[in-house]
């Protein structure tokens, strides 16, 4: 597996770090989180056929931090475009897992012309109190779904502890997540053996954000871009729920469900994402008809 190639650029005095593998059409990549280290969402498969710009996000690894705290999805978006500009790419995928897919749809509405396609991987499209309250229902229905595994018992206490505000800093937000990580696949006990190494390299900054909220569900209508939804059947973090919503007030959209797949599809189903993913990049994008 060939290392991607590093870069920084300055975006209004703030560093942005991103890195690109692999030739073909060029997607950006923006990892989830906030606060996620790009490296968990490595797709090397697809890499053999595009360009793969993985963006490390602001506040995160070598990316700096805003002074300002505004880690909103307005900037992120913007940070994102900066780097399409900088590369000369003129209409880049977008592929956002989990929070970088609430960044690929605000990049699609703020910058409409200038993105070739979307593929939001299991994600949502808002970040109000009722994903929250959505959340913890699917994760309880996660822990009544393996009752005889202590793993998934931990993983929703876990998430409840993590709502108590347990997590005070990066380090013991990552003792959290290894808590919480069976309940983000749909069997944790049946992953590949490279699952281990992926696990161990997590990493998440736990840094200053001024709150918000953030909702695309009235304009969704208003989004043209070809967009692929991607959702795991057991996902309980961004469901099938969210995916469900977004396909139908979306005009240009296609729903895949990987069967009995939690939020890591990428990890879990590696060879049927890429191939789900190759397969909308494609093919010629037909706009409904309604």
């Amino acid at each position: 597996m060939t290392t991607p190639r590093p870069y920084k650029i300055l975006i209004n005095g703030v560093v942005q770090s991103f890195h690109i593998a692999g030739s073909g059409p060029v997607c950006l990549v923006h990892a989830g989180g906030p606060g996620f280290d790009w490296n968990y969402i490595r797709l090397p498969l697809l890499e053999q056929t595009m360009t793969v710009v993985y963006i490390e996000p602001i506040g995160t690894g070598d990316s700096g931090l805003l002074s300002d705290g505004d880690y909103s999805m307005p900037r992120y978006a913007y940070h994102a475009h900066k780097i399409a500009e900088h590369i000369g790419t003129e209409k880049p995928y977008f592929l956002g897992h989990s929070h970088g897919g609430f960044v690929g749809l605000q990049y699609a509405i703020d910058y409409p012309n200038e993105i070739g396609g979307l593929i939001l991987h299991s994600s949502a499209p808002c970040m109000v109190p009722e994903l929250g309250f959505e959340q913890t229902r699917q994760i309880k229905l996660y822990a009544e779904r393996w009752p005889d595994r202590p793993e998934a018992q931990d993983a929703f206490q876990a998430w409840m502890d993590l709502g108590s505000g347990a997590a005070r800093d990066s380090e013991s937000f990552l003792k959290l997540l290894g808590r919480l990580l069976p309940a983000f696949f749909g069997n944790y006990w049946n992953l590949p053996e490279e699952f281990k190494e992926w696990r161990d390299n997590l990493n998440f900054y736990l840094i200053p954000r001024n709150p918000h909220t953030w909702d695309a569900r009235e304009v969704l209508n208003t989004i043209d871009t070809p967009t692929l939804i991607l959702v795991g059947e057991h996902d309980f973090n961004c469901g099938p729920r969210w995916a469900a919503e977004m396909n139908e007030k979306m005009p240009n959209s296609q729903l895949y469900t990987f069967e009995a797949g939690g939020h890591m599809s990428h990890i879990e189903s590696p060879e049927e994402f890429a191939k789900a993913v190759s397969d909308f990049v494609s093919q010629p994008f037909q706009t409904r008809n309604w």
